[in-house]
């Protein structure tokens, strides 16, 4: 029996591998270096390398879409004349598909000749940026260890010059996890009405060889390694979660997008969370290096997890491999009992399996590093997602939930079975008799 055609992947793209032009404390990918010594010098994708890739890539997807993700290392290095070249070769090979480009960036190198080429080709640009100034700066600085807050932002007037819209992707470590009001608050001010919230965790070998070319961050199989420090705690990550979703629910729900959110209100509604970290099952989610290697993940940029290279292999007949395909699967296969009895596994399906380095609290192994982080955030937003779902059911905009929250605090807490003397649902710390149900 042959077995069955996937039907398209995504494909991170990396033109210039690991080489940027920050040095982020906290950056895991920074050192992939150590995997490829020789890119010190000859870090750019070749012209033969993207001309491949952009062929296969539409190649490898059976439906009309196709969507092409640019990210680093730092993007930007590789010169707007490379993103023509980029867009030419998409037209060349497009065929009857729709081409459509991402592009994650510091924002630091924008200037009008990019945004220009971003405009006139409909590029959808994300900026990792971490916050207000002093969060943001604490480990996204420069290689001589500067600041790098107002060079972003600089970026980012350029993108509102040209009216480009942007999204914002903000790595969430130990200390911007601490005021999750002020992180939401400035993303909004700047102008971003999509968040993307990425929870930082990474550990390091105990036991280093002298090596100097051997990965220090290691596999979740890793048995002797330490969390880093600059790593959000699991139920850290939890609190700051809420701590946005108690402002959001009140007044921007429709108006601004928050990735885990939607995910989350995707589940309670029965569909996917459309989300890799939080579906039943993930793979064919590739990370592409500049000399044409295709790992299974961004996250799993490691010799063992290489599917081969471009230039030997097409694209297309990696995303159908029996590794490829074992690799998605095994996320769901490989849940401990703990998960599996979760009342939450269908909204979680046991995280990343990056993350799964942890030991759950009957003792098994192969547990989410982020498990307590989660549970708590799915206790503490059930009553309003729930609601937000049964208004989808009744074809009504889940923004109704703002009116009800303000109008009619005592139903919408009624229905959930929340005592007078329970901690109010709001978020305020009071009783809930002295807070929303006196109101």
């Amino acid at each position: 029996m042959t077995q069955s055609t996937v039907a398209g992947c995504h494909v991170m793209a990396k033109p210039s591998s690991s080489i940027c032009n920050l040095d982020c404390t906290y950056c895991f990918y920074l050192e992939k270096e150590k995997l490829y010594p020789e890119q010190n010098k000859n870090w750019r994708m070749t012209e033969d390398t993207l001309e491949r890739y952009i062929q296969q890539h539409i190649e490898a997807q059976m439906g009309l879409e196709v969507q092409f993700a640019w990210q680093g290392g730092e993007p930007t290095l590789m010169g707007v004349d490379f993103y023509r070249k980029v867009v030419a070769l998409c037209a060349k090979y497009a065929g009857n598909k729709r081409i459509s480009h991402a592009f994650q960036t510091n924002a630091i190198l924008l200037n009008d000749e990019w945004c220009e080429l971003f405009k006139a080709n409909n590029f959808l640009i994300g900026v990792s940026i971490d916050g207000p100034q002093d969060l943001h700066d604490a480990y996204r600085v420069t290689r001589t260890n500067k600041s790098t807050h107002a060079k972003v932002m600089k970026g980012i007037e350029y993108l509102k010059k040209h009216r480009i819209e942007f999204n914002t992707l903000t790595v969430i470590h130990d200390l911007n996890a601490q005021h999750p009001e002020r992180v939401y608050e400035f993303l909004k001010q700047i102008g971003s009405t999509y968040l993307q919230f990425i929870p930082l965790v990474e550990r390091e070998a105990v036991n280093t060889t002298e090596d100097t070319q051997a990965l220090t961050l290691v596999l979740p199989d890793e048995i002797e390694a330490n969390v880093t420090s600059w790593s959000v705690p699991s139920k850290r990550y939890g609190d700051f979660l809420n701590g946005v979703f108690d402002v959001w629910v009140k007044a921007d729900v429709g108006r601004i997008f928050v990735n885990m959110f939607d995910s989350t209100l995707a589940t309670w509604c029965g569909h996917s969370s459309g989300s890799c970290i939080t579906s039943e099952t993930c793979g064919h989610a590739f990370a592409l290096e500049s000399n044409g290697d295709l790992y299974q993940c961004d996250h799993f940029v490691y010799p063992e997890h290489l599917l081969g290279n471009i230039h030997e292999i097409s694209i297309k007949e990696m995303n159908n491999s029996p590794a490829a395909k074992k690799f998605g699967q095994d996320k769901a296969k490989t849940l401990n009992d703990d998960c599996l009895k979760c009342e939450y596994k269908f909204a979680c399906h046991g995280g990343c399996p990056k993350h799964r380095f942890s030991v759950s609290r009957s003792g098994f192994l192969n547990h989410n590093y982020f498990c307590s982080g989660y549970t708590n955030f799915f206790k503490h937003t059930e009553p309003y997602m729930r609601l937000m779902a049964a208004l989808i059911n009744n074809k009504q905009s889940p923004a109704n939930i703002m009116a009800i929250i303000q109008q009619q605090p005592k139903l919408l807490y009624s229905m959930f079975k929340v005592s007078k003397n329970s901690q109010c649902p709001c978020g305020s710390g009071e009783k809930f008799k002295r807070c929303c149900f006196a109101g």
